[in-house]
């Protein structure tokens, strides 16, 4: 079980990207949050199984269809337990 925070920098506000991120969590298996920041970048953690992990984080590198990622920062973080569902953060 692995656990990373994650910015994503771009064009990523305003163009559904939290609820594609929501999707793509939902899609993997992971848990964890997603919001907007004041600064125009999304933050996001994810924990789940390595693999799954891996593939989460490369799909949100691609964005959806509306967003433009131009840089994306993780750092690992400590797991947390009993964790059920992958939220957005308002």
């Amino acid at each position: 079980m692995v656990r990373y925070f994650i910015e994503v920098f771009g064009r990523v506000q305003g163009v559904g990207f939290r609820y594609f991120v929501e999707y793509t969590a939902k899609t993997f298996g992971v848990t964890g949050w997603v919001k907007n920041c004041e600064g125009g970048s999304v933050q996001m953690e994810v924990q789940g199984m390595n693999d799954s992990v891996i593939l989460f984080i490369d799909k949100v590198k691609k964005g959806n269809r509306f967003a433009k990622v131009e840089d994306i920062t993780c750092m690992e973080v400590e797991p947390i337990n009993r964790e059920k569902t992958f939220r957005v953060i308002y």
